[in-house]
């Protein structure tokens, strides 16, 4: 990236993996950065590095109060909404949770950022917003129906987004993110995702559990390449670049089973027995997609978009990172 100047970003959901992430990398930066979390999902031990720099703050609230949005947004320059209820399943548990934050509190964050005229307004999609629609690869235009509760919610977002791009002149980009995996990604919790849950259960030596046969497929994203979006989205001055939608994601699609034979390869590298270790298999999970890859064109013309991590480089750095620190 070239030089810029440096801006004030409330980055929502600070405290979640991918939020932390981000937290960090624009402190990097040297911009300014709030966090506004509710710790429902988020942990504060993900904002250890980022509570020692005089440029982060951290606003504990709830983008189900609107009160709580508003106070967020003073000042700033851009939104990076990362704050949701993730997870299919729990979606399916709890669909009435997951509409209040997914749809209620994104729509307070974009009446928030409306009323404050922040520069542009990055939000948190999702490709279970592909639903049922079974053309490969995932294009943005092309879309079936939901599966599940949460992917209406993440398509929703993108409408209201839509809306208030058009009706209220508030720039905004939404991300379909693919996958993502990496550093900070939590390995506990009923839905915790697949790849740090398998990760912890090889080095425990425990066999890991695939829902279905492994040959389901995924377009696996490591986290560095989702920070690089982000970036893309914020500082681009391409208005053909905005009041739109991306996939986020590497561009490319592995199995289950492709899966686990790398984290077994690449921790063995610390640890031999975990090569052995036996895979077990059950039945599909209810709202699953079968495969999923998405074409990752249109963020490379529009935004220039060019990921440096396949899955397999994602993987080996992300097996470094849970050795050293959960262990």
């Amino acid at each position: 990236m070239t030089q810029r100047n440096r801006s004030v970003i409330l980055i929502t959901g600070g405290a979640g993996f991918i939020g932390a992430n981000l937290c960090e990398y624009f402190l990097s930066k040297g911009d300014q950065v709030i966090c506004l979390d509710n710790f429902a999902t988020g942990h504060r031990h993900n904002l250890t590095k980022c509570l020692q720099n005089p440029n982060f703050r951290l606003i504990e609230g709830d983008i189900r109060n609107a009160s709580d949005c508003v106070n967020a947004v003073k000042g700033v320059d851009y939104v990076l909404h990362q704050a949701a209820l993730g997870s299919v399943p729990r979606s399916l548990k709890d669909p009435v949770t997951t509409n209040d934050v997914n749809v209620s509190g994104f729509l307070n964050m974009l009446v928030a950022a409306r009323d404050e005229k922040v520069k542009r307004f990055i939000y948190a999609a999702s490709s279970s917003t592909y639903g049922d629609s079974e053309s490969l690869p995932k294009v943005e235009e092309i879309i079936g129906k939901p599966l599940s509760p949460y992917a209406i919610t993440k398509y929703v977002n993108e409408l209201y987004a839509e809306i208030f791009s058009k009706t209220y002149g508030l720039e905004t980009i939404g991300l379909r993110y693919f996958n993502v995996f990496g550093r900070k990604q939590d390995p506990k919790g009923a839905y915790a995702a697949v790849i740090p849950k398998f990760v912890m259960q090889l080095m425990q030596h425990e066999s890991p559990n695939i829902n279905g046969d492994g040959n389901y497929s995924r377009d696996f994203t490591y986290i560095d390449n989702v920070i690089q979006m982000n970036e893309l989205a914020m500082l681009t001055q391409n208005p053909e670049a905005i009041n739109t939608i991306y996939n986020t994601a590497f561009g490319d699609r592995n199995t289950l089973n492709n899966l686990i034979d790398y984290l077994k390869e690449f921790l063995a590298v610390y640890d031999p027995k975990i090569a052995n270790i036996a895979v077990n298999y059950g039945p599909n999970r209810a709202g699953d997609i079968p495969h999923s890859l998405a074409s990752i064109d249109k963020a490379k013309r529009l935004l220039s978009y060019n990921p440096q991590y396949s899955m397999q480089q994602g993987l080996k750095e992300a097996v470094k990172w849970y050795w050293e620190n959960l262990k």
